[in-house]
């Protein structure tokens, strides 16, 4: 047993010094501050609390409730929002209780964007056959009739006028906007109204934009005509793994609080809570400027990657709006492969990110798990440092590797001696202590 427990720790030790010498760019990624840390090593780890603040079913929650507290006035003021239920453990059961809200028990109906557009895979099918079922047709979603939303491929966005046509004809309970490849705000306002016409909410899931959205970036869904916005809080929102609901429908929140609990949740992972608290903070503080940058790396970055040659989708629109690029490398398919191949391959030279499913991939034949491109996030390095002149130093790498054909173990050494610059965690507080100082203000 010991023997076990030895080796586990030094899989731990060896998993991180693996990250603390890569390039880490996997846009559903975030690296949090050393007070969120410390509130998630606390004993609140060990404790339960299940129902709502004040109202709960264990003892020993005086202090657990005031820092859940906190967090909620958090959030409503990051989100400029009057109700946030910050229970979810994820944000795919945020999702779950916005679902619960919304559509009926029996038949109940819903519009989203396709899986392979971009949807998220908390969008698809409940049952499916095969991973080109799930990632490529409608189906059922928790019990739910889906209907996908028309697509434009050439703005990677969705089509208004196919979409409104959609949703007039399927009359959807949900509309729901919002996904996993998420480059440019979706037209919340425009198809709000046309939802409204057929008596369906709305809803928005902002996981990998949250951070955007609460510092003043993106999009505005609240304000564009959503009823609820769910998000995962590890993303652009640089906390804990954990989820959150918001809204400002004053008449939803009962419907709301009891769509989450108890209907899906028990206790609610209670240190996230207090680590999203600071990480909350903390974007409060520093998120202007954190989230301005992490965008303007993101164009960098594809910028620099088309000046090597390598294609990056939406050149014409200056490659995104939002923390991610996609990147099409079909072009590599004869002398390296597709995306499962290149992950592999730029992995072995510590540069960390995921293949991912074009818009057109499944029509030309290609499965999720070697498709055409990848998704690339500039969240996790703009967090360590990094700026516009290194963007450019990683498209360095890319060209090594993908047009040059380099030897990944050399680039790997490379990779390392690079990231010895960047090792500290930027836009935080610097010490718990200073974490304490701002929140006794709430």
């Amino acid at each position: 047993m010991n023997k076990k427990l030895t080796e586990i720790r030094n899989l731990l030790m060896e998993h991180h010094d693996w990250f603390q010498k890569s390039i880490p760019l996997i846009a559903s990624e975030n690296i949090t501050s050393p007070a969120v840390d410390e509130a998630c090593a606390s004993d609140f780890s060990h404790r339960y609390a299940e129902g709502w603040s004040g109202q709960r079913v264990y003892a020993g929650c005086k202090y657990i409730d005031q820092i859940e507290d906190i967090c909620m006035d958090l959030t409503k003021e990051y989100f400029k929002c009057i109700h946030a239920d910050v229970r979810p453990v994820s944000g795919v059961v945020a999702n779950l209780a916005m679902y619960n809200a919304f559509t009926s028990d029996n038949n109940g109906k819903m519009c989203c964007m396709a899986i392979v557009r971009g949807g998220h895979i908390s969008h698809g099918p409940r049952f499916a056959k095969s991973g080109n079922e799930i990632f490529g047709t409608a189906g059922t979603t928790r019990g739910i009739n889906v209907e996908y939303l028309a697509f434009d491929n050439d703005e990677m966005n969705l089509d208004i006028d196919g979409s409104a046509k959609i949703i007039r004809e399927f009359e959807p309970e949900l509309v729901l906007f919002g996904g996993s490849v998420f480059l440019f705000p979706h037209p919340v306002k425009e198809l709000s109204e046309v939802a409204k016409e057929v008596g369906a909410n709305v809803g928005y899931d902002g996981a990998h934009v949250a951070g955007l959205i609460g510092s003043g970036y993106f999009q505005d869904p609240l304000r564009e005509g959503a009823d609820v916005m769910t998000m995962s809080t590890h993303k652009t929102l640089p906390g804990p793994q954990h989820g959150i609901l918001v809204s400002n429908r004053e008449d939803l929140i009962e419907t709301l609080k009891a769509c989450a609990f108890p209907a899906l949740l028990s206790n609610h992972h209670l240190h996230n809570v207090a680590g999203l608290a600071i990480a909350l903070a903390e974007m409060l503080e520093f998120g202007k400027d954190y989230h301005k940058k992490v965008i303007e790396n993101a164009q960098a970055l594809g910028q620099a990657l088309s000046d090597i040659g390598i294609k990056v989708l939406m050149e014409h629109k200056n490659f995104t709006e939002s923390h991610q690029i996609v990147v099409d490398i079909t072009d590599f398919e004869k002398t390296i492969g597709l995306g499962g191949d290149i992950e592999k391959l730029l992995e072995e030279a510590n540069i960390i990110l995921n293949r991912n499913l074009l818009p057109y991939d499944i029509a030309q034949g290609r499965h999720y798990q070697n498709p055409g491109g990848l998704r690339i996030g500039t969240s996790e390095i703009t967090r360590l440092g990094m700026g516009k002149s290194e963007m450019v130093d990683i498209a360095e790498f890319f060209k090594k590797l993908l047009v040059e054909m380099n030897d990944p173990k050399k680039i790997k050494n490379e990779v390392i001696e690079f990231r010895k610059d960047f090792q500290e965690i930027k836009y935080c507080f610097q010490s718990p202590s200073k974490a304490y100082e701002y929140l006794k203000f709430y």
